[in-house]
């Protein structure tokens, strides 16, 4: 007897930033889209962006955390 496994097609995510090429550190509402709650970087897989612009999302976060534009942890969770 023969198990067939079916696999799943998982749906692509629309590409937040687009072809933008460009990631400001200024832009603090841009960021806090790739912020969960306790203030870790979502993954690619969550966001659905190309990995240049993942690293480069990763580089101006922690670059507007240095400049106390985001927080590095959310105080608030209890």
């Amino acid at each position: 007897m023969a198990v067939t496994v079916r696999k799943r097609k998982r749906r692509k995510r629309p590409n937040p930033l687009g072809d933008s090429r460009w990631v400001d550190y200024l832009n603090v509402p841009l960021l806090q889209q790739f912020i969960n709650e306790s203030g870790k970087i979502l993954p690619r897989r969550l966001t659905g962006v190309t990995a240049v612009q993942q690293r480069r999302i990763a580089k101006a976060i922690k670059y507007a955390r240095h400049l106390a534009l985001l927080p590095f942890v959310a105080y608030d969770l209890k």
